[in-house]
């Protein structure tokens, strides 16, 4: 059950991450359009500026998922490599704790945003004018995402064995901390 979860919640991810990708590469082409409209044939731009914005930012949200699935996020774990295997799960645990209710305030926030600028049918303040529902939408997509995503890094790590600390430890050594790697170890016994 709980790796079908997994496995559900990491299609979900790759295809957010797909499209935030394909986000960023239609903002960078409108901006490589809008250089050309500028500069060489000294027209204005009126919608493309717009668009970068909220593609760029949409990406951001939408891509959150996969990088908190592939761990890329930045933090510091010098801590988490330090303590025993057991103080390690419960670190995780409690990070996962937090961020999940960080994102799941986030979510509803941004959901009432979304739906108040729906129904009030705000529009962007620039000459192209578009409805702020639209890109507005990226933020609670983005936030619903993190939080099944959030809950399946909990998952992964309450139902963790003390083989997975070795493992970890045993990477560690790969990468030539040895140091660190036999600190892991010991503990991990």
């Amino acid at each position: 059950m709980i790796s079908a979860y997994l496995s559900a919640v990491g299609a979900l991810s790759r295809a957010l991450a797909i499209v935030a990708t394909l986000l960023l590469i239609a903002a960078m082409l409108v901006v490589c359009e809008m250089i050309v409209i500028r500069y060489v044939l000294r027209a204005a731009t009126i919608w493309q500026t717009d668009f970068v914005v909220f593609s760029a930012t949409a990406a951001i949200f939408l891509g959150a998922p996969y990088v908190l699935m592939k761990g890329g996020h930045v933090g510091v774990d010098f801590i988490e490599h330090a303590v025993s295997p057991t103080a390690r799960k419960l670190l995780k645990t409690a990070g996962g704790l937090l961020g999940l209710a960080f994102c799941a305030i986030m979510l509803v926030a941004s959901a009432i945003n979304v739906h108040e600028a729906y129904v009030g049918g705000w529009k962007h303040s620039s000459v192209w004018a578009p409805r702020l529902w639209i890109p507005m939408s990226a933020l609670p997509i983005g936030f619903a995402a993190l939080c099944l995503q959030y809950i399946g890094e909990i998952l992964k790590v309450v139902t963790s064995s003390p083989e997975a600390a070795r493992g970890v430890a045993d990477e560690i050594a790969a990468s030539g901390d040895a140091v660190t790697a036999h600190a892991l170890k010991e503990r991990a016994r």
